[in-house]
């Protein structure tokens, strides 16, 4: 999003809606003794419950376990689900368009996922292929503290291109005890105890009738959490000094550049941090997939990566999941959202080499150097110093060059993992808990898979 001061456009967040206190006695979910050993004196290490649950379908078994309408799951080195036979036929009426087209579709239905943190918010991400003539929709049905159950929510309507249909979250849905904020599933008065305690994931694939195309998706999955409410974290010890050498980017050079896509470069901070890890794991484009972009500018992957992260109901390109769904539409990526619950989790990937991106909000005033503030912006960390400071790339920088801070890492920790903060004007406004984009090999060694195991992703 941009670093304006500008109220968030994630409206359902409130202060009645961000996350409550973590329910007491909620079972820790299996990541948390990857967590790093409390040291007791002579007593055994404790891990701490994690309040986060990340769980993600990416294997040919774990596809096998879907109710399939139409769909087959497909074995390999990327083992994943396409179209088989269509389950039938659909009309569908582009909203930013105004188009209506005839499809054909498949759908896959997860199973129930017992959440392992009874939550008070759900990210959904995605990783998949869709040639030209597919798509895709992701949504979501979950079953609360009560026993009763949420609506079918719609998580988002992707392709990876733009002219079959404009990719799109959808707005004004709710059942008056939760509602979906562009890309986040959220308890409206998490005050109340209300939780969400399990859920499945409906896959829809479309096609062009008539056409053997089909999107194929590897991973799917969503982050669980309650996240306790609170304006300070606590300050986690320094464990690493590490820097990882990952390309610099500036979206302050992109300012006025193709302002259909959320006013130009100077809102396109989670694009251009998605850009730089993106080419730091070797993905390229190619001169005819950059021939759009004016050969005037600087950096055009920016501008390509901004086109194509782009939320037409949104009208942003900080849409959380398809950023992570465009970096894995590059050979041997994969993406995901979530939550992490410190630095030291932080530390964990870096020193696997992967590095993270956050999302955060601030007020000038409370990181210093960073000069400006912001209602949310992302960048990457890619490091730490010796004193235990956070070496980022904050793309919302003057220039390339300038792209790589310090900042101090009890500021840092913060603006990042905090849930509420006073803004500008001293009204309690939400903050972002953690979140955060990770983007690593499709297929990570056993250093990597160990690095992200411990902060509960597989």
């Amino acid at each position: 999003m941009s670093r304006a001061q500008q109220p968030s456009r994630r409206t359902v967040l409130t202060a009645a809606a961000v996350v409550a206190a973590a329910a007491a006695g909620a079972a820790p979910p299996a990541a948390a003794a990857a967590q790093r050993p409390s040291a007791g004196a002579g007593g055994p290490a404790r891990a701490q419950a994690r309040p986060i649950d990340y769980r993600a379908w990416t294997t040919y078994g774990q596809w096998r376990l879907g109710a399939a309408e139409g769909v087959r799951a497909v074995s390999g080195v990327r083992p994943g689900v396409v179209i088989g036979i269509p389950a039938g036929r659909t009309d569908y009426t582009d909203p930013h368009t105004g188009t209506t087209a005839t499809w054909e579709y498949a759908v896959w239905t997860g199973p129930v996922h017992l959440l392992a943190v009874p939550a008070t918010e759900v990210v959904a991400s995605w990783n998949a292929h869709t040639p030209e003539g597919t798509w895709l929709q992701v949504e979501l049905r979950g079953t609360y503290s009560d026993g009763t159950a949420t609506p079918w929510y719609v998580m988002g309507r992707w392709a990876a291109g733009d002219q079959d249909i404009k990719r799109t979250s959808v707005d004004g849905q709710g059942d008056g005890r939760s509602g979906i904020s562009t890309d986040t599933f959220a308890i409206a008065d998490a005050s109340t105890g209300l939780r969400l305690v399990s859920y499945r994931l409906r896959l829809t694939l479309y096609r062009r009738p008539g056409t053997e195309l089909t999107p194929t998706v590897w991973r799917l999955g969503a982050m669980g959490s309650d996240v306790p409410d609170r304006f300070t974290v606590p300050a986690s010890a320094p464990g690493l000094t590490h820097e990882l050498t990952v390309p610099r980017y500036s979206q302050e050079i992109h300012k006025g550049q193709y302002p259909q896509y959320d006013n130009g470069g100077e809102a396109w901070c989670s694009p251009t941090s998605s850009q730089m890890i993106v080419e730091y794991w070797g993905g390229r484009l190619t001169p005819e997939q950059l021939a759009w972009v004016d050969p005037s500018y600087a950096d055009p992957q920016v501008d390509n990566a901004a086109r194509f992260t782009y939320d037409y109901q949104y009208e942003g390109c900080g849409n959380w999941p398809f950023n992570a769904a465009y970096a894995a539409t590059f050979d041997g990526i994969q993406g995901v959202v979530t939550r992490l619950a410190s630095l030291t989790d932080v530390e964990t990937l870096v020193a696997a080499d992967i590095p993270v991106i956050t999302s955060q909000s601030f007020l000038a005033s409370e990181l210093t150097g960073a000069g400006y503030g912001t209602s949310g912006h992302l960048m990457t960390v890619i490091g730490f110093t010796a004193e235990g400071d956070v070496i980022a790339n904050d793309p919302a920088s003057p220039d390339d060059a300038a792209v790589r801070r310090v900042y101090r890492r009890r500021e840092f920790e913060n603006i990042w993992l905090r849930t509420k903060r006073y803004n500008a004007a001293g009204k309690v406004v939400s903050g972002s808990g953690g979140v955060c984009y990770l983007y690593f090999p499709a297929r990570p060694g056993p250093r990597r898979r160990e690095a992200l195991a411990a902060v509960g992703v597989r």
